[in-house]
């Protein structure tokens, strides 16, 4: 399998890597803009206009654009992060041409028909009620908007429904000149592909866009604090994080490890702890995430209104106890669940091909399985005990909390005995 990358004039990227053994592809384009590119007058617009890519463009209406995958046995899908904006398809080898003049039409062309804006204003605005009635879903933005306050970074990705009411035309026309430019999209594709082909294709598609510059970016500061909800739900929701490690730190495999071995699975600390040993909790895990100029290690739990206090003081003990008894065991375990994952993963063409994009997006190569691997080898008890130290040493943390949580002890309190 081998990758290969090719540049446009004006800045567009192509990469590829051909999987010989597979008669499937997936196909699509990458765009590096998300939540954090909106202003806050724009917060939810790049959710929004992921969702109207799908409603017509000037060759297609919102049928042609889902028959004309789904009439090859193909999908089409989309997402929007903090960071980046993907429209792909998985289609057969022999239909990839077809997939990527899809995926082209809707990035480039969408026509943003006024009445087709309406209707998928009210889906969005459902699906921003769904979250709010999903406690384990939106607590998530809470913690993220208590880390991160007043910053494009800390806003959710939905955007408030007042903002999503308001959107027309020229603000969907205005994000797209903004963020939308060739220096910030890429094109990947993984599967029984040929690289010229693509390469090709994309030419054709992009290569007549020109070069503009993009808004500055205003880098992520977290400053921690807590958010608290109190209602009578049936289960406490607990969420708590540190800042940890951006993808281009020296310590980002720390990091993940870290993650992995305080909460990534059944043998992991916490769910041992929390679940197996005390029975506090049902579900307990972390997450770690990473982003260009910071990261954030994020605990949830779901508990009972009667253990949500004990439950708080035991995560809190464990992150203390990791900067001194973390074991080569539990290292070599974790990083062995993290290249399991990746390879694993990896016999996926969806996969490959988000990492492709993922990685360009990163460090603007893709820097081999070997030297990924590599880098999660490096990792010992000791850097991630250091990492762990560094965490703990910033002395802020952020907590949002939902349901009956009024046991839990405050944010100061918790952070005071994390330091003690």
């Amino acid at each position: 399998m081998t990758v290969q990358l090719h540049r446009l004039p004006n800045g567009v990227r192509v990469v590829t890597e051909n999987m010989p053994s597979m008669k499937s592809a997936t196909l699509g384009v990458w765009v590096t803009a998300g939540g954090r590119h909106e202003r806050a007058e724009q917060n939810g617009i790049a959710h929004f206009l992921e969702h109207m890519a799908f409603k017509g463009t000037a060759r297609r209406s919102a049928l042609d654009i889902a028959e004309a995958i789904e009439d090859v046995g193909g999908y089409i899908n989309a997402y929007t992060s903090r960071e980046m904006t993907a429209y792909y398809a998985r289609v057969l080898a022999e239909d990839a041409d077809l997939a990527l003049d899809v995926i082209s039409d809707i990035v480039l062309n969408p026509v943003f028909d006024p009445r087709e804006i309406e209707v998928e204003r009210g889906v969005i605005l459902q699906e921003i009620g769904q979250a709010l009635d999903t406690p384990d879903d939106i607590i998530f933005d809470w913690l993220q908007e208590t880390a991160y306050p007043d910053q494009s970074f800390g806003r959710t990705i939905l955007g408030p429904s007042e903002r999503v009411k308001a959107f027309s035309r020229a603000d969907f026309e205005g994000f797209v000149a903004e963020q939308y430019g060739p220096q910030n999209l890429i094109v990947a594709a993984a599967g029984g592909i040929d690289h010229d082909r693509i390469v090709r294709l994309a030419e054709e598609a992009f290569g007549h866009l020109t070069p503009r510059p993009r808004p500055a970016v205003t880098p992520a500061a977290f400053r921690g604090g807590e958010l608290r909800e109190i209602k009578p739900l049936e289960q406490a929701h607990f969420t708590f994080a540190l800042e940890s490690s951006g993808y281009r730190a020296n310590d980002v495999y720390d990091a993940q490890v870290y993650a992995a071995a305080m909460g990534g699975g059944m043998s992991s600390r916490l769910f041992q702890e929390a679940r197996e040993k005390r029975g506090l909790c049902y579900t307990i895990f972390a997450q770690p995430g990473s982003y260009a100029d910071t990261g954030m290690l994020t605990i949830y739990a779901g508990t009972s209104g009667d253990e949500i206090g004990g439950l708080a003081e035991l995560v809190v003990d464990e992150f203390r106890r990791s900067t001194e008894d973390m074991t080569e065991r539990e290292i070599a375990r974790a990083k062995a669940q993290m290249k399991a994952g990746l390879l694993m993963s990896l016999e996926s063409p969806s996969s490959r091909a988000e990492r492709l994009a993922r990685l360009l997006a990163i460090w603007d190569r893709v820097p081999t399985l070997e030297e990924t691997v590599a880098r999660i080898d490096a990792v010992s008890a000791d850097s991630v005990m250091d990492h762990a130290q560094r965490l703990i040493g910033a002395g802020r943390g952020a907590m949002a909390l939902y349901g009956p949580v009024d046991g839990a002890a405050p944010l100061d309190v918790l952070t005071d005995r994390l330091a003690a």
